[in-house]
Parts: C-alpha cells; sequence; structure tokens
C-alpha cells in the first residue's frame, strides 16, 4: 500500500529535498506541496492524503493552525500530521503536539527518520526523533495542560503503568516488549489499551499524560 503525503514548507530547497527523499521510497508518493499553512490546509482537504508533512514555521497559517485545523479533537475526519522544524525545542511544538501533531522531526534528522515517522503516522502511530524526545516531552510537561489531564476510565494495571513509562521516553513496541520479555503482540495490546483507557489519540498523548500526572519526572 502506498502511502500518499503532502509536503508543507516555504523554503523551497526544504520543500524540493524532503519530497524527493519521499518519492525515492517505493511505497510513499508526494501527491501534493504547498509554500504556505492556507494551502497546505486547502490542498490536504481537497487530496486527501495520508500524512501532512507540515513545517512549525509558515507565513499565513502556521504549523499549529494547520494541525488545529486538519487533526484537532474537534475535525471529524482528522488527517495525520508530522511536524518538522529546525530547532528541537521550538517553543511551537508544544503547540502542535497539542493539537494533534502524529510526530516530531528536525530538518535534519535524516532520510531514514523521516521516512519512518511517515510510516508511523500513516498507520496511526507517532514517532518522535529519539535523540529529543526525553528533553521534549519534559519540556511539555512543564506548560500548563490546555485542559486537566481526565483520570483513565478504569485504573491502570502494575503492566500498563510500566508500559506507559516506556511509551513516555519514546521506546516503540518492540523495544517495550524487549524490556519487559512480553511478546510484540502483548505489547501492542498494552499500547491499545492505554490508547483507550486515557481517551488519547496517539502515544505522544499518552507521553503527555504520563509526565503532565507525575508518572515521569522531569
Amino acid at each position: 500500500m502506498t502511502v500518499r503525503v503532502l509536503v508543507a514548507d516555504d523554503q523551497d530547497l526544504v520543500r524540493t529535498g524532503l519530497s524527493m527523499i519521499l518519492d525515492a521510497e517505493p511505497d510513499i508518493e508526494v501527491v501534493g506541496q504547498a509554500a504556505d499553512g492556507k494551502t497546505a490546509v486547502e490542498l490536504a482537504r481537497q487530496l486527501r492524503p495520508d500524512v501532512c508533512l507540515v513545517d512549525i514555521r509558515m507565513p499565513g497559517l502556521d504549523g499549529i493552525e494547520v494541525t488545529e485545523l486538519l487533526a484537532g479533537r474537534d475535525v471529524l475526519d482528522p488527517i495525520a500530521v508530522v511536524v518538522i522544524t529546525t530547532f528541537d525545542l521550538d517553543e511551537y511544538v508544544h503547540g502542535a503536539l497539542r493539537a494533534g501533531a502524529r510526530g516530531f522531526l528536525l530538518k535534519d534528522a535524516g532520510p531514514e527518520l523521516l521516512v519512518q515517522a511517515v510510516h508511523a503516522a500513516a498507520v496511526g502511530d507517532a514517532l518522535i526523533a529519539p535523540n529529543i524526545t526525553r528533553r521534549l516531552l519534559a519540556t511539555l510537561a512543564t506548560g500548563t495542560p490546555s485542559k486537566p489531564r481526565p483520570q483513565p476510565t478504569t485504573p491502570l494495571t502494575q503492566r500498563e503503568e510500566e508500559v506507559l513509562k516506556l511509551v513516555a521516553i519514546g521506546r516503540t513496541n518492540a523495544e517495550i516488549a524487549t524490556e519487559l520479555f512480553i511478546g510484540l503482540t502483548t505489547a501492542k495490546t498494552h499500547v491499545a489499551s492505554l490508547l483507550t483507557k486515557l481517551g488519547a489519540r496517539n502515544r505522544v498523548e499518552i507521553a503527555m499524560w504520563a509526565y503532565d500526572t507525575g508518572r515521569v519526572g522531569h
């Protein structure tokens, strides 16, 4: 199955470079490019790509506003958004992730990580560049949540608490399975249960919930 991607960045060189990297993959197709946020939203709604790769700083609508319009809580049919930026502690990243972004990457992350992030977002997962996961999520947690974090609908089991902490520090399902000596399918089941119990849309929101509720130290 081919993953259809829209690339939005106001720098021509960056936008072209990202598109070339993605188009070189046999199972990824760049279906559109946008140089500003307004065009990105219009094209996304018209083309319905699987993933939108969106720069955090663009003229017109910035990356946060684009994310909110395409993937916010009030969007009935959200589109996966991966945010890219030059700075790993950009003040806008906080807002973009809370708005519903499924991933966060630095522009110098490299082709492999870029492709991984697109694939992860396409299947409903989330990827944050591993080298900045801890610092980024800890930074997010120092801000005041837009809304108080709700308690789970059903109390978390001891195993789910363990999985929660590993998700919060950026571990993949495979890494969680290895560290807890459980099967990959079991790890995926625990993550799915956390999504349901916490009312989270993706792993990023699970991680932010863990920080906001003091499950993981800053």
